[in-house]
């Protein structure tokens, strides 16, 4: 059975205590969302996620989405369930005032995101695909189109989506095919088939305004000749009102592994009327606005399914009765104990918890630079946001996708028999959480991009603003005896990983295979002293709020253990990694393709 509980308690950690001391400050853009109305909204969010969203998910995991007369439908309660999230104003949470959103903070934004993921994660796309097609128009489009589409696409009217992949190109766009004509008066024709369109049509909303890449007949080969445009299902009137359609139209829907609630559209641009968004040629740097919005979400999505397996694993765990504890009975009422006694069971357990509350700090400390990228009056903040936000999108989508599908397969592993089979909804995780290892980029791209892009760029400077935080607060603190063992743990990981980025560094510069075979390790070991750091600090302060005798002691001595448990058992993990990336890349590369 899928079991949620939003855990709010945690996240009023990550977004009150954790980070205040990030280097980012207060934001006084922020100054009125106060604590209290920041908690009001994730007390809300939690309900609505719960009520509405949780019952949707396993029987729309099983009705799945249809075509019926040239259009998508979504399983039943979708479409009602979507008027309630976008009449109580979830849909704009975070988008710009100036078209009718809210402007809450990213910080509170991604923990609503977090809920929804975790509840419905399908239906989740429906939104968020237009949230980031809205990134995308509101940076790059003219104040014309902003103005025909922004307001009902942020209030959630309209809907939009990404069209970037066709079935002979996948991640190399620069072969795509899709084309642009451009018309007299300003308009451009576009004509051309995309495949794997997240939300590409449904019955939700009353037009999707799809976001293309295309090419104009002058355009330079490979990615240099790609360009954005606008090409709406129906073409708006001048009132605003919905005209013709606009030769849009599904060709199928993608009989995927997981996912089922969310259309993944094969979709054909028939002569479709669109604008250009942004400069001729230009559009690569148009969309990775949007994907990189996107690439931020989907981590978010494996940390939400991530913490609903493991919630539903730690149900059934406590329910499930099955031998006697190796130390002795511990419910000699019972015919057996539960197998929460078993220290296999917890080790799968801790595990679950210790990457869902890790990545949840972390990616805490990302929005709290997404903020301030946007929000601070200090240009010197604002770059160094920049400059983390840079570094850490690719780990935010990599690690989190990576670890909330270990988790989802954790679960169904505590469930034994029972987790294989339908009935019990943790199977669904694992299905659901696969393709966000995959889509907006896959991980093993998104680690090429750490190391080949992210990490060497203005001479190392991205990594400065993820560096400087970590050594700051290991000189100031590791000598306290609380934290002590914890702080010599980090201390070792993150000289591997500077050890490891010189390392990368100088092999690179004489042969790129070198990074390449180690980037995915490379990745995981950024990632886990990330994680380490915000475990640290979670330590420290949960010391610090005991011996002042705080009221919730239950909740910080679970802070420490779960500390403990990711600076013994999982930390670990980083004297593989760069061991891994010592080795270089001649095991990867010796065998010769024809052996394979």
């Amino acid at each position: 059975m899928q079991v949620y509980e939003a855990p709010l308690r945690d996240m009023r950690f990550v977004l009150h205590e954790l980070h205040g001391d990030d280097g980012f400050g207060d934001l006084a853009a922020h100054a009125e969302f106060t604590p209290d109305l920041l908690d009001a909204v994730l007390e809300e969010a939690a309900r609505m996620a719960q009520e509405i969203l949780l019952p949707l998910n396993a029987p729309g995991d099983i009705e799945g989405c249809r075509i019926e007369n040239g259009i998508v439908r979504t399983p039943a309660g979708f479409k009602a369930a979507y008027d309630q999230f976008r009449e109580a104003g979830w849909a704009a949470l975070a988008s710009a005032p100036e078209w009718g959103g809210q402007g809450l903070p990213e910080s509170i934004n991604k923990l609503v995101e977090e809920m929804i993921c975790a509840t419905n994660v399908s239906f989740s796309l429906y939104p968020g695909l237009t949230h980031g097609a809205t990134t995308a128009i509101e940076g790059h489009a003219s104040d014309d189109l902003k103005q025909a589409y922004l307001p009902k696409m942020v209030s959630g009217e309209w809907s939009g989506t990404m069209c970037l992949t066709e079935s002979h190109c996948g991640t190399d766009l620069g072969l795509l095919r899709t084309r642009a004509v451009p018309q007299e008066d300003g308009s451009y024709r576009v004509t051309g088939s995309k495949i794997f369109i997240s939300a590409g049509d449904h019955d939700l909303t009353d037009n999707v305004i799809h976001l293309v890449l295309a090419r104009m007949p002058d355009a330079p080969a490979g990615v240099k000749g790609i360009s954005l445009f606008l090409v709406p299902k129906f073409l708006p009137n001048a009132d605003g009102s919905l005209g013709n359609a606009n030769g849009v139209t599904v060709a199928g829907i993608e009989h995927k592994m997981g996912m089922k609630a969310s259309a993944t559209c094969q979709m054909n641009f028939d002569d479709s009327v669109g604008w250009l968004v942004g400069e001729p040629h230009k559009g690569m740097a148009a969309m990775f606005t949007m994907m990189n919005t996107e690439r931020v979400s989907v981590g978010v999505q494996g940390l939400g399914i991530g913490e609903a397996a493991y919630q539903s694993a730690v149900a059934y765990a406590k329910e499930r009765l099955q031998g006697r504890a190796l130390g002795g009975a511990k419910r000699p009422d019972l015919p057996a104990d539960p197998i929460i006694v078993h220290p296999d069971v917890r080790r799968m357990l801790m595990t679950a918890r210790v990457y869902t509350e890790g990545c949840r700090a972390l990616g805490a400390w990302v929005s709290r630079a997404l903020d301030a990228e946007k929000a601070s009056a200090d240009p010197e903040v604002r770059a160094r946001a920049t400059d983390f936000i840079a570094l850490m999108t690719p780990v935010v989508k990599a690690l989190f996708t990576d670890l909330g599908y270990e988790s989802a397969n954790l679960a169904v592993q505590t469930y034994g028999g029972h987790g294989y089979i339908r009935e019990h909804g943790v199977e669904q995780y694992v299905r659901d959480a696969r393709i966000a290892m995959i889509y907006e980029g896959t991980n093993g791209i998104q680690a090429l991009d750490l190391v080949g892009r992210k990490m060497p760029a203005r001479m190392g400077r991205n990594l400065r603003a993820f560096f400087h935080p970590v050594s700051n607060f290991l000189d100031a603190h590791e000598g306290e005896e609380a934290i002590k063992p914890m702080a010599q743990g980090l201390r070792q990981a993150f000289g591997a990983l500077q050890l490891a980025t010189g390392m990368i560094a100088q092999r690179g510069m004489k042969d790129p295979e070198e990074a390449g075979a180690a980037a995915t390790d490379y990745l995981r070991l950024l990632g886990l002293v990330g994680m380490g750091y915000c475990f640290l600090k979670s330590a420290r302060i949960a010391h610090q709020k005991l011996a002042d005798g705080t009221d919730e002691a239950g909740f910080y001595k679970a802070k420490i253990a779960t500390a403990g448990f990711f600076f013994d058992r999982i930390l670990p993990q980083a004297t593989a990694a760069f061991l891994a990336i010592k080795s270089g890349k001649r095991s990867t590369m010796a065998l010769a393709e024809d052996a394979f």
